[in-house]
């Protein structure tokens, strides 16, 4: 897979897109967003098509201190 969020998105196509993490569409363009958070040693990344899936998505990350 493509990373994305790097500075060649313009060599995204929708099969090495990764799929949004709210409607599952390729999230790829000017729309994509990602969310970046560490869990213990792992970094987890969810993508979304756009702002409007972002705004959506039910949270998963855990909350600080808990």
């Amino acid at each position: 897979m493509v990373d994305p969020t790097s500075e060649l998105e313009e060599d995204v196509d929708e099969e090495s897109a990764p799929s949004c993490a709210t409607c599952g569409e390729p999230a790829l363009g000017t729309g994509h967003r990602t969310v970046t958070w560490v869990d213990g040693d792992d970094v987890v990344h969810r993508h979304f098509c756009s702002q409007a899936c972002r705004a959506e998505w039910d949270d998963e990350r855990p909350t600080a201190g808990g």
